[in-house]
């Protein structure tokens, strides 16, 4: 079975009971139900640890891929028990993917955090990704930072990232915003909060409703930042790769999916909302 390796500077990474945990950076608000295996139900123990009718053991890398960028996914102690979580996979298919279970960052959650926080301005950079809709928590798009950065002072960087649904994360960035704002940049892969999020019928990519345009799972979160990330032009590939594994569990999720009855009063909600921002941007465009 493919483990997450453990890091002395990062302490040891605990492994998923049987697979589940996880989940997205800024995923859907809703919650999933305690996903423990079914008595009597075939699981795959020693691959993806998934139902053995979900397995996506073909769609994994033979073998972990090691990346320049280490990646650190502090994920919300909730994320155990959802069915719909990407970081159990993503575990077995990263070499330099660490998890740090729990709510917030600070001093004496991580070595390898810790030294970059005593040692600042460190010559490791390190980035924080979350998207952030106040002025007053600028956020970079992580393309224009990669851009405006020289390759030298860029090299092997440590990529945070937050796990958990988009209120969990907003809770867990907000709380672990005075350790890393010493020693990390905050960068964004674009996301906007007055537009409604995409579903499973909208995209590929996603396993559950998104709350807003630009949320996606931790898995292809991380996929899209190494591909900007990662040196020599490997981020490409390694998007790919993961990508492809992504797909193959939504695939399996839509074919499970249950026909939905029209709920009428939702969708007045939901017109209500955009009605509502949109004349708010006209006012102050007009202001």
């Amino acid at each position: 079975m493919l483990m997450v390796q453990p890091d002395p500077a990062l302490g040891e990474a605990p492994p998923f009971p049987g697979g589940s945990g996880g989940g997205g950076a800024g995923e859907g608000e809703t919650e999933e139900a305690a996903a423990p295996a079914t008595k009597g139900r075939a699981v795959c123990w020693d691959g993806c640890g998934r139902p053995s009718s979900v397995c996506v053991c073909d769609h994994l890398p033979s073998c972990p891929i090691p990346t320049a960028t280490r990646v650190v996914v502090l994920h919300h102690p909730h994320e155990l028990r959802r069915k719909l979580a990407t970081l159990p996979v993503l575990s077995k298919c990263l070499h330099n993917l660490y998890l740090l279970p729990g709510r917030r960052l600070r001093l004496g959650s991580s070595p390898l955090l810790d030294s970059l926080y005593h040692s600042s301005p460190s010559p490791t950079k390190a980035l924080f990704l979350f998207p952030s809709s106040d002025p007053s928590s600028p956020v970079a798009d992580l393309g224009a930072w990669v851009a405006a950065t020289p390759p030298a002072d860029r090299r092997d960087p440590v990529l945070i990232v937050f796990d958990g649904t988009w209120r969990e994360a907003k809770e867990m960035v907000a709380a672990s915003l005075p350790f890393l704002s010493r020693f990390a940049v905050r960068v964004s892969l674009g996301c906007d909060e007055g537009k409604e999020g995409e579903s499973i019928f909208e995209s590929e990519l996603l396993l559950r409703k998104e709350p807003f345009l630009g949320c996606v799972s931790t898995m292809e979160a991380v996929a899209r930042a190494l591909r900007v990330l990662e040196p020599d032009g490997a981020g490409a590939d390694i998007e790919a790769r993961l990508l492809a594994v992504l797909r193959a569990m939504v695939g399996f999720q839509a074919a499970n999916l249950k026909p939905m009855k029209s709920r009428p009063r939702l969708q007045k909600k939901k017109e209500i909302k955009k009605k509502s921002y949109e004349e708010e941007l006209e006012r102050g465009i007009n202001m």
